[in-house]
């Protein structure tokens, strides 16, 4: 059993498939369920329109709109219309969840739905990454409707405050009505906040927040690495192998998230051009169902790149 499953893992009780969660109360509206496996790889889509009737629990809007088995007594997800959880080409699968771009610490059958909420299952390799606390998969949450109902401040640090990049990404998330303010990277300001790194990396490497890619996915849920001078982004399959190097002009867009602070989302690069090129691509379709992103001259690439090297 992995380490922090029950904190991690879509664990609900037996009651929650009794119809825990579907009592009577306000109808959250805009919300939306995605189901995938492989790192947001393969959608599983739904038999037809979301289900939101009454108070829901994330758990419980699962069940409503697709088949999903239990074991354990009904304590764990074991499998989403037939995906199981389980071994696969010897590496450990599991479900995940996240909502508004957050991995869960709480049971599925305890969370409650709220207006707005983006819920995202997928299923994935855990080997080389047991927690991968922030994704970028459903921008523009978490800065749309914030974490666990609230929303928080966003502060946009910038190695050049003026420079394109900076500016692109201020516009595009004041676009979305968030409380967004500007400071030089290294500035101090209150923790309570979402906060955006947007530099080359090596002026953030040792930025809380940042720095955990130094050290893998282990570390960080990033399946990407950045040599020790900055100048070249390795991209990682999911099972920690190297699939390709890219260097001048390569962009990042991902997240992290240290124990229980807001997550921080790095827009960098292995040079100004990587981060204007990563900055440009910080938008839905890009991002949508990724855990991370790559950019270079041929595009987007999404992380973990490519099939595992067994």
């Amino acid at each position: 059993m992995k380490l922090a499953a029950a904190a991690l893992a879509s664990v609900l009780g037996a009651v929650a498939l009794a119809g825990c969660g579907l009592g009577a109360g306000p109808t959250p509206s805009d919300v939306k369920l995605v189901v995938t496996s492989d790192f947001g790889a393969r959608a599983l889509p739904a038999a037809g329109p979301l289900k939101v009737d009454g108070q829901v629990t994330v758990m419980s809007l699962l069940t409503r709109n697709y088949r999903v088995a239990t074991r354990e007594a009904g304590g764990y997800v074991q499998s989403i219309d037939g995906r199981s959880a389980g071994q696969e080409a010897g590496a450990p699968i599991d479900w995940f969840y996240y909502v508004n771009g957050v991995e869960a610490n709480k049971g599925a059958a305890v969370v409650d739905v709220r207006t707005g909420d983006r819920i995202w299952w997928d299923r994935h390799d855990w080997s080389q990454a047991e927690t991968i606390p922030a994704v970028v998969g459903s921008f523009p949450e978490p800065f749309a409707n914030g974490i666990e109902g609230r929303r928080l401040p966003v502060r946009v640090e910038c190695a050049s405050v003026a420079g394109y990049a900076c500016r692109t990404v201020t516009a595009r998330l004041r676009a979305l009505d968030a409380s967004t303010s500007i400071a030089a990277i290294g500035s101090r300001g209150g923790p309570q906040a979402l906060r955006v790194l947007v530099a080359p990396w090596a002026s953030i490497a040792h930025e809380a927040g940042a720095a955990g890619l130094r050290q893998g996915p282990r570390a960080s849920g990033v399946y990407a690495r950045f040599s020790a001078d900055g100048q070249a982004l390795t991209l990682l399959d999911q099972s920690g192998g190297s699939v390709q190097t890219m260097r001048a002009g390569a962009g990042l867009i991902a997240a992290t998230r240290q124990r229980e602070d807001p997550p921080v989302w790095l827009v960098t690069g292995t040079d100004a051009h990587g981060v204007d090129l990563a900055a440009r691509a910080l938008d839905q379709d890009t991002l949508r169902d990724r855990f991370a992103v790559a950019l270079g001259p041929h595009g987007a690439v999404a992380l973990p790149d490519g099939e595992p090297g067994r």
